[in-house]
């Protein structure tokens, strides 16, 4: 890994590493991994607020779950990687979601830093009083899966999603 890395609370500070990250990201033409950086930036206040409010319950609609958002950033303040946390599972992220969803930029891939966001997550996990975490990624995703298998995921089963994508699950114990 090039950099020492830690994980972000999102913050008006990081706003043009962020801006950065996504805008790459967008570029790519890829699925926005997690799910939260495909939320336009441009107002970048409001999608703060948005992360903020996602973490407590009263502001979370019908069907969902709290969640914490971090970004991975490195030493130069470069933003290289989201995590998303569930703080508890629905029955679709039981089956092909999980607690934690995680994306690196696409110029900073297969350097180690999916690696160092998962444990880091795992660590955040931990202190929200999750002792057993579900996470998950697609079949064709090896490199996603050896991510997980090197932080300590022992598979469980695949699920069919609708539109037969294969999702394989993993726990990993707290």
């Amino acid at each position: 890994m090039a950099n020492q890395v830690f994980l972000a609370k999102p913050t008006i500070e990081l706003r043009d590493a962020y801006i950065s990250f996504y805008e790459e990201w967008k570029e790519s033409n890829e699925n926005m991994v997690p799910w939260v950086i495909s939320k336009d930036p441009s107002d970048f206040e409001d999608m703060l607020q948005f992360l903020a409010e996602s973490e407590i319950e009263e502001h979370i609609p019908a069907g969902w779950v709290p969640s914490s958002t971090y970004w991975l950033v490195d030493e130069e303040e470069k933003v290289v990687g989201a995590v998303n946390i569930r703080h508890g599972l629905t029955e679709k992220l039981l089956n092909c979601g999980g607690h934690i969803g995680y994306g690196i930029r696409p110029s900073e891939r297969r350097k180690g830093y999916a690696t160092a966001i998962l444990a880091l997550a795992l660590q955040k996990t931990e202190e929200l009083g999750i002792d057993r975490v579900l996470v998950c990624c697609d079949k064709e995703n090896i490199g996603s899966e050896r991510t997980i298998l090197k932080n300590g995921g022992v598979f469980e089963s695949e699920f069919i999603e609708d539109d037969g994508n294969v999702v394989r699950r993993f726990w990993i114990q707290a």
